[in-house]
């Protein structure tokens, strides 16, 4: 009996030393400030089961813990809450001012079209940009504060490099950063959209149709589209550059870029074909044509475009018409199905500009050698 007894304390000694490396794991990697989800991962990694079932369901255990950190790490951030009081002030205060100088205008609007809740979101009284103005000019601003440091803060503290040297898979720090930014964004903009449904149903004291809601929800999904299509393009200025200052005045630049100077070098170069007075028709429409090719390539008209089909039923066309289109026409409201074929080329071109940003960022940071400090 005395083998038995030496094969038992072997044994033991070798629990003894698995649970000691346990141990020591979990200490170096709470270095990483995961805290205490970073557990989780390493119950899942280490865990005493069957290899097959480990193996199979390991590599959402880390997913989910850096997606969980992710969200912690904005939602803690004091450049993600003074973003977020600064919108939801600007849209709020926009929207009480409307409803306090313009409840007049908007029932008027309201008494033709039966959207009174969708001109909550495109009515203004003067004195500040309508609903979906403030959106469309800060919600770059979000997405770029939340994407331009995700990659590239992470090397300069070198906690980038310790992640890599764990079991983790590279592609899922680049997808739970991506899923965590969404993730708040959503939670932002679907906040916004309630609370300015909310404010309407207490001024007038009747619920929205069910048209009315869906175009809502409508444009805050595509709200997100478009600021998503801006986190995706800090994150790839961060993982493409070292310095989370270089991707954020990049970042900028090219916000700055499509906002401002590239409407002008536009104009300058549109009004070099623009017709005479004794043009004809068929002239006049190709130099509108013109023009609206080249404003689509900014990202802010593609929003744009789609806010007014989604926003004010009555649009039915957002390129330039000829007077043969135009004959005919009955001015009348489009349901929504018929809104979102208006805008679908617009959706695409902003959700493939959205994927183009995070396959480049993919493809660089999977090809991308990753060393202890930056």
């Amino acid at each position: 009996m005395d083998w038995t007894i030496f094969i038992i304390n072997i044994f033991k000694k070798v629990k003894h030393m698995k649970n000691k490396v346990l141990r020591l794991s979990i200490s170096k990697l709470n270095e990483l400030k995961f805290r205490d989800r970073i557990t989780q991962l390493h119950s899942l990694v280490f865990r005493d089961d069957n290899a097959v079932t480990s193996k199979r369901n390991f590599p959402w255990g880390p997913f989910k813990a850096i997606v969980q950190k992710e969200i912690s790490d904005h939602i803690r951030n004091w450049r993600f809450i003074i973003l977020f009081v600064i919108i939801s002030l600007a849209c709020m205060g926009t929207l009480f001012a409307t409803m306090a100088n313009g409840m007049k205008v908007l029932v008027a609007d309201s008494a033709e079209n039966n959207f009174f809740f969708l001109n909550l979101f495109t009515k203004s009284d003067g004195t500040l940009p309508p609903f979906f103005g403030f959106v469309g000019f800060l919600g770059p601003l979000f997405g770029i504060s939340l994407g331009f440091d995700a990659i590239s803060s992470e090397q300069q503290r070198g906690t980038l490099s310790r992640v890599m040297a764990q079991p983790v898979p590279r592609d899922s720090i680049l997808n739970a950063k991506f899923l965590a930014g969404i993730i708040v964004i959503g939670v932002m903009f679907f906040t916004l959209s309630f609370l300015v449904l909310g404010s309407g149903l207490i001024a007038l004291g009747i619920p929205p149709t069910a048209e009315e809601f869906m175009r809502i929800m409508v444009y805050t999904v595509l709200s997100i589209v478009y600021v998503s299509f801006w986190l995706n393009l800090a994150i790839l200025f961060s993982v493409r550059f070292k310095q989370s200052a270089t991707s954020a005045l990049l970042g900028i630049a090219v916000w700055l870029f499509f906002t401002i100077f590239y409407p002008l070098i536009a104009n300058i170069f549109i009004k070099a074909y623009e017709p005479s007075k004794f043009a004809s028709s068929r002239a006049i429409y190709f130099y509108e044509k013109l023009k609206f090719y080249l404003l689509q390539i900014m990202p802010n008209e593609l929003f744009d475009g789609i806010t007014s089909a989604i926003l004010v039923p009555s649009v039915r066309s957002l390129g330039p018409l000829s007077i043969e289109q135009l004959q005919g026409a009955i001015p009348s409201s489009l349901p929504l199905g018929q809104s979102i074929m208006l805008v679908w080329p617009q959706f695409t071109g902003l959700l493939s500009l959205t994927l183009l940003c995070f396959l480049l960022s993919y493809i660089i940071f999977m090809k991308r050698e990753i060393r202890s400090r930056g």
